[in-house]
């Protein structure tokens, strides 16, 4: 798949495109074939920086201890202190308040146990813990600023339990360019982490939020 092919599929989609009362992301679906879901070799879980940010403010919260508690503050949406921690032990409803309002979770990674203890049982199941994938659990003297600008690039792309990968790309607000990079670097990284490349690959989608998808050929 390359650029011109995404951008030609957009233009498609372009055709019937209606104006709602918010911004539409652009998602990609890659649907797959001859996969076995049961088998571990079959599944990924990979976090991608985009060459774009999607379009969205991505929120990230931080588990900090004294190290990183100034600039966590500074950097990141909202920053729980570890001796702050206590306030939501066994409180699964403010945990959840958590898990809904922010993307991403950071954690110093020597309060990493204890944030785990405490959030883990809601923000775990939610896959919202902090992910050394990510590079979300980090060390004391972590540049914070760094990594708040990457996660705002980062998507996940990941198979588990359906025959599909599905990620945004973008929304109605970025160029052709700029989804179409994004596009083609996320199934290259999908078709890598394939069993056997893209001979797995059933099709490839392309579609705005409230649109019928149409086919990348």
């Amino acid at each position: 798949m390359d650029k011109n092919q995404v951008k030609k599929a957009l233009g498609e989609l372009k055709k019937d495109f209606k104006e709602r009362k918010f911004k539409q992301s652009v998602d990609l679906i890659i649907n797959l074939k001859d996969l076995d879901l049961k088998k571990t070799d079959s599944l990924f879980d990979v976090f991608l920086a985009l060459p774009h940010a999607t379009g969205k403010k991505v929120k990230v919260c931080a588990f900090a201890g004294a190290e990183l508690t100034p600039q966590a503050k500074k950097e990141c949406d909202f920053t729980i202190n570890n001796e702050d921690f206590v306030k939501y032990q066994g409180n699964k409803k403010e945990i959840k308040k958590l898990s809904n309002q922010y993307d991403y979770f950071i954690a110093q990674a020597n309060v990493m146990a204890e944030a785990a203890k405490v959030f883990g049982s809601v923000l775990g199941p939610r896959k919202k813990m902090p992910n050394p994938k990510a590079g979300c659990v980090v060390p004391p003297n972590a540049n914070l600023k760094l990594l708040v600008e990457k996660l705002q690039k980062t998507v996940r792309v990941s198979i588990k339990t359906d025959l599909a990968v599905k990620v945004k790309v973008g929304n109605q607000d970025l160029s052709e360019d700029q989804i179409a990079d994004n596009a083609v670097l996320v199934y290259n990284t999908a078709v890598q982490n394939l069993p056997n490349d893209k001979n797995n690959v059933k099709n490839i989608m392309l579609k705005f939020t409230m649109s019928k998808p149409v086919k990348i050929q």
